[in-house]
């Protein structure tokens, strides 16, 4: 099994504005960055999206250590929040698409979450903070369809 480092970050220009993600991911010699902005989300769904994107990439099961600044992401993960969300319906919980499009990959790798203090040195952080906060400045931003649709819904609740 392959073992893989992954550093993710999340930004967010206003929270909700226009927001993006970075990646850091290294396996051996191997090194790739991957980021992408949006024009309307909020920090931790790019937090968490960010790893999603970040296991999705990965072709085969592998040994994983992702290392993030957010304590929703990581928190949610190993203390088993997510899990007890998830048996529950995700009642009144907020991210619930990237949630569950989450607990469809992580199955899929042996991950263990670590958290990193932001803004703090950490070389990797760093550039994953630089990827996010470019991408979120970028042009042609894509749209986060389930924030903006999650914002029409709520227009119509009482």
């Amino acid at each position: 099994m392959a073992k893989i480092t992954i550093y993710t970050d999340g930004a967010a220009k206003g929270n909700p504005g226009n927001g993006g993600y970075g990646i850091v991911m290294m396996s051996g010699k191997h090194k790739k960055e991957l980021a992408e902005g949006f024009r309307l989300t909020t920090n931790n769904r790019m937090e968490l999206l960010s790893v999603i994107v970040a296991l999705e990439t990965i072709k085969n099961p592998a040994d994983v250590q992702v290392f993030s600044d957010s304590k929703y992401v990581v928190d949610s993960v190993e203390k088993g929040w997510v899990f007890g969300w998830q048996k529950k319906g995700f009642k009144g919980k907020k991210n619930i698409d990237l949630w569950k499009r989450f607990l469809l990959i992580y199955p899929k790798h042996k991950v263990k979450f670590n958290w990193v203090k932001g803004h703090a040195g950490n070389m990797y952080n760093e550039r994953c903070d630089e990827l996010a906060v470019d991408a979120a400045e970028g042009a042609d931003l894509l749209i986060d369809e389930g924030y903006e649709e999650s914002k029409k819904t709520d227009l119509f609740e009482s």
